[in-house]
């Protein structure tokens, strides 16, 4: 399993401050290893730039990477390209892969086993979006780097 850092860019804070893509072959271990890569850019992101991170963010985030990483090697031949940056105060997960259909949410069925991703990344991210690409299509969402200071779940307000 080959990762390749396809770039980084270490510009002003809060503009794509950091920013890293990597090249995952499909494998079995792809899923595992962009949960690492995931966590070491995150600790990167707190100790090389110093920008806060929740704990509750590097959980959400590695969780997210694993779903969709997931999806596009369950569903998608050939490699994943995934790409991690800091917008703003929040961290941008996008994952490309050759598949051309579009991920479709399903209805809450409690007895269903399995096929939960997709309603799993919906409920924990702050922004989401679908956009094809003339080979495949890229999944993004956005994770909040820090828990509201009110107290809110990542500025959600559950009321």
């Amino acid at each position: 399993m080959d990762s390749v850092p396809v770039g980084e860019d270490d510009t002003a804070p809060y503009e794509k401050t950091v920013q890293t893509t990597v090249a995952l072959d499909g494998d079995g271990s792809c899923i595992a290893q962009a949960r690492h890569l995931a966590a070491d850019f995150l600790t990167r992101v707190q100790t090389e730039h110093g920008l806060p991170v929740s704990q509750r963010a590097m959980d959400l985030t590695r969780l997210v990477v694993s779903e969709l990483v997931t999806n596009a090697r369950k569903y998608a031949p050939g490699p994943v390209l995934m790409d991690l940056g800091i917008v703003g105060d929040m961290v941008e997960v996008a994952v490309w892969d050759s598949d051309t259909a579009l991920p479709v949410g399903r209805a809450a069925d409690a007895g269903r086993v399995g096929q939960h991703g997709l309603e799993i990344v919906m409920a924990v991210v702050q922004g989401f979006e679908v956009q094809r690409e003339p080979v495949g299509k890229r999944i993004t969402a956005r994770i909040a780097l820090l828990d509201d200071p009110d107290g809110d779940i990542a500025g959600r307000n559950p009321g």
